[in-house]
């Protein structure tokens, strides 16, 4: 079985890193071998978003590089799906891979099935309910031509029951959260960053997205409220580059007792979530890792993909709104949460995935 693995973002680097060893064991035992051909779209260029990744876990080195990035939405996807294609036709694969909610995921889906390959998509059924994002748009047309849907949760079939694709004739499946296998597995490995020098009791904080970062108005209220948060607790921001250059284009000077750092690699972001008493972010993944390594969490976004964490009270949606922010900031400061419960599978996510492509 011959599988086309599409990836472009860092989430997504971290996801199929998972199956990539699922496959390397079923192949050192099995006598059905599968072949996985690793398509890096581009979409995340920067060494220190990609090819430290790639370097830290292990993850073999794709077989096509695209290089496509910089661009609008409309002319990055185009292109993605023009070179895409040309890969598929001379691979000739059972199976392409997508994950997530990136334009290399509805690139890389909507090539193979124009071409009638076999689509499995993985983190399927989740909904913002906000057609505002362009994740939103890329998830919920990645589900509808998918052969396969891989559900991290019961939420997100139960999303998919909604709109009507018991009728649509695909598969859907509840596989647990693949994010879940990556900690439980690289956090034995984890890597203190040597910019930082504090051990433990600070808040984590991530920020990238463009309804944030766009926005003069939100950035400001976001980072005044961060600047009184660090007058009584140290703040570890790793600096996402568009972050960088919406701060130095609306002029917005930090606090010094901020501590920004460069992007972290995987090892190092797993340190900063193990060692950390809280996390800021409006990033969607980070907040399902706060939720693995027991971290409340302060979403600055008005929803969350990830509404069952909303719903166990250990994350909160705060949106940019300064004062909201440092008020729910102290109420999670002073509260005891509990995440015993299991949302998100039992780690074995990428075993599942391997077995129902070689069943289906």
């Amino acid at each position: 079985m011959k599988i086309i693995t599409i990836i472009g973002a860092r989430p997504q680097f971290v996801k199929a890193a998972m199956v990539s060893k699922a496959i390397q064991e079923i192949n050192g035992k099995a006598k059905t071998k599968i072949s996985e051909i690793i398509v890096h779209t581009g979409q995340h260029f920067d060494s220190n978003m990609s090819d430290i990744f790639f370097n830290q876990m292990a993850i073999p080195k794709p077989h096509y590089d695209l290089g496509i990035n910089s661009l609008t939405h409309g002319a990055m996807t185009g292109q993605m799906l023009e070179n895409i294609e040309k890969v598929l036709k001379k691979e000739n694969p059972d199976w392409v891979l997508v994950y997530g909610d990136t334009n290399s995921t509805i690139a890389g889906a909507l090539a193979a099935k124009k071409m009638h390959i076999k689509v499995a998509h993985v983190e399927a059924g989740l909904r913002s309910f906000n057609m505002e994002m362009p994740e939103e748009i890329n998830r919920i047309l990645t589900d509808r031509i998918s052969d396969i849907l891989f559900c991290p949760t019961d939420t997100a079939i139960k999303n998919l029951v909604k709109e009507g694709f018991e009728n649509m004739g695909v598969k859907i499946v509840r596989t647990g959260d693949i994010m879940l296998d990556a900690a439980n597995f690289y956090r034995k490995y984890a890597s203190k960053p040597s910019e930082v020098k504090e051990e433990s009791d600070f808040v984590l904080v991530t920020l990238h997205r463009a309804e944030n970062t766009n926005s003069k108005a939100k950035l400001k209220g976001i980072f005044s409220a961060l600047s009184k948060i660090s007058s009584t607790k140290s703040i570890i921001l790793p600096l996402h580059p568009r972050t960088k250059q919406y701060i130095d284009k609306y002029g917005i000077e930090l606090n010094p007792k901020i501590n920004t750092i460069p992007p972290m690699g995987y090892l190092e972001m797993i340190w900063l979530l193990s060692n950390c008493s809280m996390v800021i972010t409006d990033s969607g993944g980070v907040q399902k890792e706060a939720y693995f390594f027991k971290k409340p969490c302060l979403t600055i976004r008005e929803e969350t993909e990830w509404t069952e964490l909303v719903k166990s009270n250990v994350n909160f949606l705060v949106g940019s709104d300064e004062s909201k922010i440092l008020k729910t900031y102290q109420h999670a400061s002073k509260k005891i949460f509990n995440f015993d419960t299991n949302l998100y599978g039992d780690g074995n996510t990428r075993a599942l995935i391997l077995e129902e492509l070689m069943i289906s």
